[in-house]
């Protein structure tokens, strides 16, 4: 069996998901989460994941809900239809800087509890957030949310991955921290005095590259295509998994020590590099896995065996015990009906 019959997706942490639907009434969160198909009983299992797609559903579905685009983080709602506002209003802006300053004033009109600000010394540029939301876990929440679409959209605005220095939070680092690593950056610190992403100041100047068109486009795909940015696809960590995908039903994984001679370095080498970017050979090759698994269980109607096989796994036992270590939940979970 082909595994290019679809190609598996991104996904997202279960604690975005919890955190999104927190100041909906239980009855609203029973209903969202039908009408964008994740199961109830993922909300309990620490390691669960859900698609990309489905999050970016989720979102849609509370701001509808709340008519709040910031899921009623702030004492004033982002009402629905904002964020596009926003995007108009700096499309046309002559380069980033402008571009950014224009995000940030736009956000602190529509927001009272949360705004960010932009400094300049040298050549790092330093976005830092004031945070006045009462509770801890709300207050992350909203650093994360503020971060994601400020950041999202500069990306967009210039047509590439605007890579963080750094990337500082003001609270202890959670569980989910690996997830920043792909949100933000690769360097993280926690227990800051603020929340705030660094980054080089000379890209301030990169010009606005978007126009009324490429907005239509990115505004369809909103907020997908906010929280996955662009990617750093001449990373290590990237070219791996773009090797590792291409197993898939092929019916063995290369070793460390084959893709390594592909890629014309020691096996050393290339495991120092990706120790840099906070990545591991097993590492993306697990994750590579359980977002395939995820994907073919939510969005394929393919049997166990099926994946089973399509993931290289001898057996279909080996492949539910991989799955329950990776997501915390069986696969069967995943394909829990609506009730």
């Amino acid at each position: 069996m082909s595994s290019r019959l679809s190609p598996p997706k991104d996904t997202v942490s279960i604690y975005f998901i919890r955190a999104a639907i927190g100041r909906l009434a239980p009855a609203a969160q029973a209903r969202v989460l039908r009408s964008v198909a994740i199961p109830h009983e993922l909300l309990t299992a620490a390691h669960a994941r859900v698609p990309a797609a489905s999050f970016a559903a989720l979102w849609l579905a509370v701001a509808r809900t709340l008519d709040d685009e910031f899921f009623g983080l702030d004492r004033r709602r982002m009402k629905v239809g904002s964020f596009a506002l926003l995007c108009h209003a700096v499309l046309h802006s002559e380069n980033l800087e402008q571009a950014l300053k224009g995000i940030l004033r736009g956000l602190a009109l529509f927001l009272d509890d949360v705004r960010g600000t932009l400094q300049l010394q040298g050549e790092q540029a330093t976005i830092s957030i004031v945070n006045q939301v009462d509770s801890l876990a709300d207050q992350r929440f909203a650093d994360e949310t503020l971060l994601i679409m400020v950041h999202g959209l500069m990306c967009w605005l210039a047509g590439k991955r605007i890579a963080l220095s750094l990337a500082e939070f003001s609270g202890p680092r959670p569980p989910y921290a690996r997830e920043y690593t792909v949100m933000f950056s690769e360097h993280l610190r926690f227990d800051a005095p603020s929340t705030c992403i660094h980054f080089d100041a000379r890209l301030l100047d990169a010009p606005v590259v978007q126009n009324a068109q490429t907005l239509k486009v990115f505004l369809r795909n909103a907020p997908q295509s906010v929280f996955l940015k662009y990617r750093n696809t001449d990373s290590w960590t990237a070219r791996l998994r773009r090797r590792l995908r291409g197993s898939l039903g092929a019916g063995d994984w290369p070793v460390l020590d084959e893709i390594a001679r592909e890629f014309n370095v020691a096996p050393t080498t290339l495991r120092r590099r990706l120790d840099a970017e906070g990545a591991s050979f097993q590492g993306i090759k697990d994750d590579l896995r359980r977002d395939a698994a995820i994907h073919y269980l939510c969005n394929t109607p393919l049997g166990m065996s099926d994946i089973a096989s399509l993931l290289c796994f001898q057996d279909v036992s080996a492949f539910r015990r991989a799955f329950k270590k990776w997501a915390g939940v069986r696969p069967s979970h995943y394909r829990a009906q609506p009730g």
